[in-house]
């Protein structure tokens, strides 16, 4: 059990009685040392939890005390407020939907005080510009497949405008600030390759899962790509170097003659 999943329940077990309870009985419960039960008492003490008592007598939390309904600091709310307003400007419709459901759902559960840390914040992130590519097929099927490690069949039109038919395995997807791109093991190049979701102009998802776990398809993915970047970064140092040396006449000495130095 994790610490804070043990102060939890020491909480909740000292709830449940109106009497004080000992640091055997406690360390009986919870499965752990009384020696355990003394830290966690102090630490709880520390955090502002109501706890009195002492050790060999009982402990007892005071009354009025509860737990809010949902443990989030106003850091964290913050955190969710501005995830979720970023997905609502730049996810595909039934996405950003969903992130309008989290706010509600979490909003319901906040204590009173915290509720406007959410409803009313004021952190935001909207998306500039009017030229952001629209998608035409359903992402939300894309985000199904890569869930159920099921095949897409896609056709893709690249940069050129070339259209070429795919057999994909969608493994994730990266959201930047203008484009969604799929990730994906590519059966036609037999190799991973990445897919700008306006790009697909058709997509049937296929019942067929592919022959692999997603999560090792996603790590051999990571290791090729930080090699690729790793090879880039030396490929433009090389560059670099090449470009800012200095010309070997630049770094010949003059020549000199006694005559000349008179």
């Amino acid at each position: 059990m994790q610490r804070a999943e043990r102060l939890l329940d020491m909480i909740q077990s000292l709830r449940r009685r109106r009497r004080p309870v000992t640091a055997e009985t406690l360390a009986a419960e919870l499965d752990v040392s009384v020696r355990t039960v003394y830290r966690d008492i102090a630490t709880l003490v520390r955090q502002g939890v109501p706890v009195r008592g002492e050790a060999g007598i009982g402990y007892v939390l005071d009354a009025g005390f509860d737990l809010p309904p949902l443990m989030l600091s106003p850091d964290e709310i913050e955190a969710v407020l501005v995830g979720m307003r970023w997905l609502g400007e730049r996810a595909d419709p039934v996405l950003a939907r969903a992130a309008e459901d989290v706010v509600s759902k979490v909003a319901a559960v906040l204590p009173a005080h915290l509720r406007p840390i959410l409803l009313d914040g004021a952190l935001f992130a909207p998306a500039y510009g009017r030229d952001v590519p629209v998608d035409q097929v359903d992402v939300a099927a894309v985000r199904a497949a890569i869930r159920q490690g099921r095949k897409l069949e896609v056709r893709y039109r690249d940069e050129t405008g070339q259209d070429t038919q795919r057999m994909i395995w969608p493994i994730g997807m990266t959201f930047y600030e203008r484009v969604r791109i799929v990730i994906a093991w590519c059966e036609l190049r037999q190799a991973f390759r990445h897919f700008r979701t306006d790009r697909i102009t058709d997509l049937v998802a296929r019942d067929e899962r592919y022959p692999a776990r997603r999560a090792d398809l996603f790590r051999r993915w990571q290791k090729e790509d930080e090699e690729r970047c790793r090879q880039e970064s030396e490929r433009r140092d090389e560059t670099q170097r090449l470009v800012t040396a200095p010309s070997i006449s630049a770094t010949r000495p003059a020549a000199t003659s006694a005559s000349a130095r008179g």
